[in-house]
């Protein structure tokens, strides 16, 4: 409990965290209306070039469940690891962990205390962003734009549901990641690149990128919050959960052998 306190007093009484949620809620509530006003104009100039005997060359945009969640999903929780790795690179940064360490020797400690606690606000977070994505894109878009966004079917709700599980999953990763790097721009341009650009590369190399790409871990967090990306999958959303858990757990593992063999 006394590492908890102590974490959750670093977690807010600094300014980041603060600047970082703020960022969150912009960058997720304020896509999802960008992408419902979007799907409403599309269908518009759809319908007036079919009315006036056009053709319209492409269908209309209407936006999934998962594309309205995207603002959450893509930069918010990208906001959240870079949240959740400074939280250990500043440490490291500042000379600070050498006192955490001294004060708590088991190191594990810490670094779980760091990724729960960071992961357990960041998954509130999102679960409340995810209802009010979804009410936003919803009232955007119009009834007839966003008549693919509904709360019905065990998808739908998968990716409701899903979002604060991954949220958790990528602050623990963050943690990790940061533990491991100990430098704030090298760990954060990692976070960044790896979903961003690293991943999509694959799908440049051929038959060889198409067959690694099922084993990309952001890829089966992807699939598991509901898009299919083109990609063949050797197993359902639950298994590419099941993978992406398996991923950050080796990660995380990695991470506190380094740390418990390292000096700080």
């Amino acid at each position: 409990m006394g590492v908890m306190a102590a974490e959750r007093i670093k977690l807010t009484s600094t300014k980041s965290p603060l600047w970082c949620t703020i960022a969150i809620i912009v960058l997720g509530l304020g896509l999802a209306g960008v992408i419902g006003l979007t799907s409403k104009l599309s269908l518009e100039a759809y319908q007036k070039d079919v009315a006036a005997g056009a053709d319209p060359g492409v269908e209309p945009f209407l936006p999934t469940l998962a594309d309205a969640l995207g603002g959450v999903t893509g930069f918010g929780v990208l906001v959240l690891m870079i949240l959740a790795a400074l939280a250990v690179t500043s440490e490291y940064r500042f000379g600070i962990i050498r006192t955490t360490f001294q004060a708590v020797p088991k190191r594990d400690t810490v670094l779980i205390t760091k990724a729960g606690l960071i992961g357990v606000f960041g998954a509130l977070l999102t679960f409340v962003l995810t209802f009010g994505a979804y009410a936003i894109a919803k009232a955007t878009a119009g009834e007839e734009a966003g008549t693919l966004l509904t709360l019905t079917g065990s998808d739908a709700w998968r990716s409701i549901y899903g979002v604060p599980v991954y949220a958790f999953l990528c602050v623990a990763l963050a943690v990790a990641v940061g533990s491991l790097v100990r430098q704030s721009a090298g760990a954060i341009t990692l976070l960044l690149l790896w979903p961003l650009l690293i991943e999509s590369l694959f799908a440049l190399f051929g038959r060889v990128g198409r067959e690694i790409q099922p084993f990309l871990p952001f890829a089966n967090a992807n699939h598991f919050l509901g898009s299919d990306q083109g990609i063949d999958w050797h197993w359902g959303p639950w298994g590419s959960l099941v993978y992406f858990i398996a991923f950050v757990a080796v990660v995380f593992g990695a991470a506190l052998f380094v740390v418990n063999r390292r000096d700080a």
